[in-house]
């Protein structure tokens, strides 16, 4: 038994999730025997049509494992069916740099996870981390089933730091395909001690993502100015947050033409990192070292989310 699957027997919180074989059927770069331990596409789904479902989608880097124990509490304690993709390039044992990642994939990846939902339930939702509540944004803007509310946790709505607009356009110029040929000679092997991430950050994923915002940022601007967002919006955030700045956040609920909006603020001295924020539990390397801390508010952010769908849904 090798590490990664060492650690993954620790964590058998979420044992009802059922590995998503259509989606390979879907999406024909992905199968079992190419996949890492414990990264696999997931979801649960009750028998019948259900009232809600949810598409839950990780960040850039991870997996859908970052996502399972939200998902798990809206299938047990709001009767959610839940859908976790697998975003294009990630959680292989062979992930080759990630060379030839899309954005226009990672949509597709949504967006039949969001096709999928809507052939067993009646109304949509979507959440997702870092990258992932990126895509949710974009996607709860523009697809016509997205009829339910949209969870934010981390959401990289733009990049952190003083130099983020200039790190965005970067990205988006032709010196950032230099820098992503040199960083994957130097480091080519993207696979490290975290059995549901990728060791570094790929720049080829990080220039996606400034492609979406730039998208988004667009998409955002139009819709405020005909005054056309009127869906539930909830958002948790470390202030805490350098990946990701929490006023990013701020600015796109108060900009909101909604009353239906609502943050859950970690505050900074609780230093809690960007993407612990969606973690019930540590995540260990194999050979049970930390990596990646918890959430120790995870119990009441999920009381926070539960209250707010059923203030603005039908559960």
């Amino acid at each position: 038994m090798d590490k990664n699957t060492q650690h993954f027997t620790q964590f058998k919180d979420f044992t009802q999730f059922k590995e998503w074989h259509e989606y390979y059927d879907r999406f024909d770069y992905f199968s079992p025997n190419l996949i890492r331990e414990g990264c696999y596409p997931r979801f649960l789904q009750k028998k019948g049509k259900q009232k809600n479902a949810i598409v839950l989608v990780h960040g850039l880097t991870d997996a859908p494992y970052f996502m399972q124990a939200i998902g798990d509490y809206f299938y047990e304690k709001m009767g959610f069916n839940v859908y976790i993709p697998l975003l294009h390039k990630h959680g292989l044992k062979k992930p080759n740099g990630m060379r030839g990642v899309s954005l226009n994939e990672w949509k597709y990846n949504v967006e039949f996870a969001i096709q999928v939902a809507g052939q067993h339930a009646d109304t949509i939702s979507i959440g997702g981390l870092s990258t992932g509540g990126a895509l949710s944004a974009y996607m709860s803007l523009i697809h016509p089933l997205m009829n339910g509310a949209t969870f934010l946790f981390s959401a990289a709505l733009d990049i952190a730091g003083q130099t983020g607009d200039f790190k965005e356009w970067l990205l988006r110029t032709p010196i950032a395909n230099v820098v992503d040929f040199v960083q994957d000679t130097l480091q080519p092997d993207l696979i490290g001690e975290n059995p549901y991430r990728y060791a570094r950050i790929d720049i080829g994923g990080a220039q996606q993502l400034a492609k979406l915002i730039k998208s988004m940022d667009k998409i955002i601007k139009h819709k405020h100015k005909q005054k056309a967002i009127h869906k539930p919006y909830f958002a948790a955030h470390s202030a805490d947050d350098t990946q990701a700045d929490i006023k990013n956040i701020e600015k796109f609920l108060n900009n909101m033409n909604t009353n239906k909006t609502q943050l859950f603020k970690i505050g900074k001295d609780f230093r809690v990192p960007h993407a612990s924020v969606v973690l019930k539990h540590n995540v260990c390397s194999g050979s049970g070292s930390p990596l990646e801390p918890k959430n120790p508010f995870f119990d009441e952010m999920m009381a926070a989310v539960h209250a707010f769908a059923q203030q603005h849904l039908t559960l």
